[in-house]
């Protein structure tokens, strides 16, 4: 990625890197720090897998209390001040610059469609934070709350992405972020509430496949938003595509689910395959509209 420190940083982040959740009835054992600390985030996709089971059936509510236990309580969690997270400087400002990138390239396509972009937030947090989806731990990964229109991530997600095999560099970086924004692009198009009611009253294998849908697309407005700002910017350096698709082979439900299970699920893909999330980045780079992505009208993903 082209030289990015000192360039322009978006105004819309906001870092709470130092602070920790706790819950609040006293007591308990702060269970989900201490697998932080053992395990690291990939102890913690175990934990992620289970909150989110528990979303499903029980709801943000049930959500909040288990992590309360998880975190040292009983009650609703109590925000504490601790310290930032070591070696996390650079990746904040980075995160920042390409937040402020993206702003500039959707701005400029809705105004091309004769609309407004309404500009997303950056939450940077530390093991857990709440949000109106819930109230959500490190083992989720970056994501997006629409409600909110924001993206929370823990910056040490990418630690883990690179003993995932994704290397380190910073254009991996840039397409977890620019996936995330590219949610945040369906959330203001609709195309996140139609996904939504395509999901009600079906078996969950078809509500996985619909998800898998809005990740391949989020994927593919990824690839348009690096072929654009390569156009404005000069972005990309040699090795930044490789780098992406190493990335999108690395967070593959195949590839996940090979080295977490030893076998792949196909109707467990909530997220589509390493070559899918390639594919389809790579179609947005290729064919930089909004169109081109749409995989809900795709017969092949």
């Amino acid at each position: 990625m082209a030289q990015w420190r000192g360039r322009r940083r978006s105004r819309n982040v906001i870092d709470n890197r130092g602070t920790r959740y706790r819950g609040s009835g006293g007591g308990g054992l702060a269970i989900l720090p201490i697998i932080l600390r053992l395990f690291g985030l990939r102890g913690l996709l175990i934990v992620g897998v289970i909150v989110a089971g528990i979303f499903f059936f029980g709801g943000s509510n049930s959500v909040q209390s288990v992590l309360g236990l998880l975190m040292g309580g009983g009650g609703q969690p109590t925000a504490v001040q601790g310290e930032i997270p070591p070696g996390t400087e650079d990746d904040a400002e980075l995160a920042a610059v390409i937040l402020a990138d993206t702003e500039e390239v959707w701005g400029a396509v809705f105004v091309e469609a004769g609309q407004t972009y309404p500009e997303p937030s950056l939450v940077l947090f530390s093991d857990a934070t709440p949000s109106t989806c819930g109230f959500a731990s490190a083992a989720m990964g970056p994501f997006y709350c629409p409600p909110d229109q924001r993206i929370f991530i823990d910056l040490r997600f990418y630690d883990e992405l690179s003993r995932m095999g994704a290397g380190d560099g910073d254009f991996a970086q840039a397409y977890v972020l620019a996936h995330e924004v590219g949610h945040h692009v369906q959330n203001v198009l609709g195309i996140l509430d139609q996904a939504n009611a395509q999901q009600r009253g079906v078996r969950q294998s078809e509500a996985n496949a619909v998800q898998v849908r809005v990740e391949l697309m989020a994927d593919c407005l990824a690839g348009m938003w690096t072929a654009r700002a390569d156009a404005r910017f000069n972005l990309l350096e040699p090795g930044d595509l490789e780098e992406a698709m190493a990335a999108a082979e690395a967070v593959g439900d195949d590839t996940i689910q090979r080295r977490g299970q030893g076998r792949i699920v196909p109707d467990s893909f909530t997220h589509g395959s390493a070559q899918q999330r390639q594919r389809w980045f790579m179609r947005g780079y290729e064919n930089p509209t909004i169109s081109s992505c749409d995989t809900f009208g795709a017969d092949r993903l």
